[in-house]
């Protein structure tokens, strides 16, 4: 699809009424493409996550418009959102989520099962994904006896499950050191790039800025800025009088 994939039109959640109303995320507007690695940044509280929720349709906007693939789905009932969020959206969060016993293997296979997809083929692919990762020696074990790394690493191969053409990333390097966090974020970038996907991904690590393609900046629930790859690299030639 040449268009973009994912679009928010003055997109807004505001929680409460009246005089204590809080908003989250203030009219934001963006249009994602695939095959871009984008990184959301901004301090603590400045609606990070929230967006990221309404992307991801976990969340409704209380106004303005969302659109995947170019239907609008802001307005969709949810029992069709869970629907859209198995066919086309993979979530990786900070924390794993693993199931603690379950092993490597059993939690991407889990994922695949919730997907429609069983038996000899849901371990076929479960294999395939976690050696897409690196993780083809620790395939029977268990989340305790796994590095920090290799738990995110088992996160992402789950995320992956049938294939979705999006993936959403909330702080994946918030619980490691900051050399497995790279490589991390080094994996994401490259399933941005070769692998033609969207990735989206919220973090305070400003180390990780030259992996992106885009970075956003948000404060008090607005996109206050935004650089690109393409700009920055563009600065420099120009500088050096290329």
């Amino acid at each position: 699809m040449s268009g973009p994939w994912l679009v928010l039109d003055r997109v807004s959640k505001v929680y409460g009424d009246g005089a204590s109303a809080v908003v989250a995320v203030r009219e934001v507007s963006l249009e994602l493409q695939g095959g871009r690695f984008v990184l959301l940044m901004g301090p603590s509280g400045s609606g990070k996550t929230t967006l990221l929720m309404l992307m991801g349709c976990l969340l409704k906007p209380t106004r303005g418009r969302l659109f995947l693939f170019e239907h609008e789905v802001s307005a969709l009932d949810e029992r069709t959102l869970p629907f859209l969020r198995r066919r086309y959206i993979g979530f990786v969060f900070q924390t794993f989520n693993l199931f603690p016993a379950l092993t490597a293997l059993e939690n991407v296979e889990l994922a695949l099962n919730l997907k429609g997809i069983n038996g000899r083929e849901a371990q076929r692919q479960a294999l395939a994904l976690l050696a897409r990762v690196g993780l083809s020696e620790r395939l029977h074990f268990l989340p305790r006896d796994l590095s920090g790394g290799e738990k995110q690493r088992v996160a992402l191969a789950r995320a992956l499950a049938g294939d979705p053409p999006i993936l959403l990333a909330d702080e994946p390097t918030g619980m490691l050191d900051s050399r497995t966090g790279r490589q991390i974020v080094e994996l994401l970038a490259d399933l941005a790039r070769t692998e033609g996907r969207l990735v989206f991904m919220v973090t305070h690590d400003q180390r990780v800025r030259d992996l992106a393609d885009d970075v956003l900046f948000m404060e008090d629930g607005s996109i206050v800025a935004r650089e690109s790859a393409d700009d920055l690299w563009g600065a420099v030639f120009r500088r050096e009088g290329r």
